[in-house]
């Protein structure tokens, strides 16, 4: 029904300022009545980090930053969702304008800065939804003037466990001030031994809280090479590849807006992040799961990311574009690919991961 009305809707919302339209859209969707996911097709679950998934395809942290409306979008039929940013003290994130459509290129420009009502809401609103079904995570971050940022990622952790199934930790978001430093092999080792730490106490006697690391697609494949290192070290449960680019291709048609500040998600980050989801998965040599994110528009793209190395795959830009009836759309197309090369999600992960790299998907 919702993504019937979704022409309609789009004409009104992008008629708007694109931060008031996401506003108006959170609001919408708290007015619905939560109801149960449509039940997904068997070929389409997913088991790793010790879960079911009834399906690969998630929603991507920034829609829900406030972490209001988790059940609702579980409804549109993903098959898990990624809330926040969600950082310890509330902080207002940088001044607006601050998000901007790139519409010819089906791209989104961000540079909120990690605006956030703060850790206490989140949990509050979180501890009201306890129980009910669906794999919820949520991102995480430090607050921008904050002088111990390891310690809000830990706290964050030590607040949260117990009411999601998984935590992303992000140290790739390009929007606040020295938040990549955290990608340095140095400090990302002590963040994460922090975080795993943290994550150990908390869930003493109660299932385990995944912990994943997010990471950017602007790295150097010898950053790459540190960051898997350590991550797998450290006891990563998994890593989230990619965050948003700083890079502006060429090929951008909106060229006043692609001068604008921020990180570029959408269809131009396709690539960069499928190559650099591809060389992670090289890496890791399937010790760990990997979640895809950068450009998922279509049922291809989303199989292109799993034949990269994607165990599951996240998606939000493209809903601007498309409408929530995307969710739907690509799982009735990763049902036809399947029939057509006759396999399945899990034989096809990674097999073209070396190709990919290489540029050739």
């Amino acid at each position: 029904m919702i993504g019937n009305l979704f022409p309609l809707a789009k004409s009104v919302l992008h008629a708007l300022d694109p931060e008031t339209a996401h506003q108006l859209t959170i609001k919408g969707l708290s007015l619905l009545p939560v109801s149960a996911p449509p039940k997904d097709d068997g070929r389409l679950a997913v088991d790793c980090f010790g879960r079911h998934f009834p399906n690969p395809v998630g929603l991507a942290a920034g829609l829900d930053k406030q972490c209001e409306v988790p059940d609702q979008l579980l409804s549109l039929g993903f098959g898990f969702v990624e809330l926040g940013g969600v950082v310890p003290k509330p902080q207002p994130g940088n001044p607006r304008p601050r998000l901007f459509r790139l519409t010819r290129d089906e791209a989104i420009i961000n540079r909120f800065g990690l605006n956030s009502e703060g850790l206490d809401a989140a949990r509050q609103r979180l501890l009201q939804r306890r129980g009910r079904p669906g794999i919820v995570g949520v991102n995480i971050g430090a607050n921008k003037d904050s002088a111990d940022r390891v310690g809000d990622y830990a706290l964050c952790i030590e607040q949260l466990c117990g009411l999601v199934d998984f935590l992303t930790i992000n140290v790739s978001s390009p929007n606040t001030p020295g938040l990549r430093d955290l990608q340095g092999e140095a400090f990302l080792d002590d963040l994460l031994g922090r975080c795993i730490e943290a994550r150990d106490k908390a869930d003493q006697g109660r299932a385990r809280t995944i912990i994943l690391l997010k990471i950017a697609p602007d790295i150097s494949l010898e950053t790459l090479d540190a960051i898997v290192a350590t991550a797998l070290k450290r006891g990563i449960d998994g890593l989230t590849v990619s965050n948003t680019t700083v890079a502006r291709p060429e090929s951008l048609k909106e060229k006043t807006l692609a001068a604008e500040t921020g990180g570029l998600s959408g269809k131009p980050l396709f690539v960069p992040s499928t190559k650099i989801l591809a060389e992670t998965f090289l890496r890791v040599e399937r010790k760990i799961p990997l979640i895809g994110v950068g450009g998922v528009d279509s049922a291809e793209a989303a199989w292109a990311k799993i034949r990269a190395g994607a165990n599951l795959v996240q998606l939000y830009s493209a809903m601007v574009y498309k409408g929530p009836g995307l969710v739907n759309d690509i799982k009735s197309g990763l049902l036809r690919i399947l029939e057509r090369e006759g396999t399945t999600l899990a034989k096809a992960v990674g097999r073209d991961a070396a190709a990919i790299a290489q540029g050739r998907f």
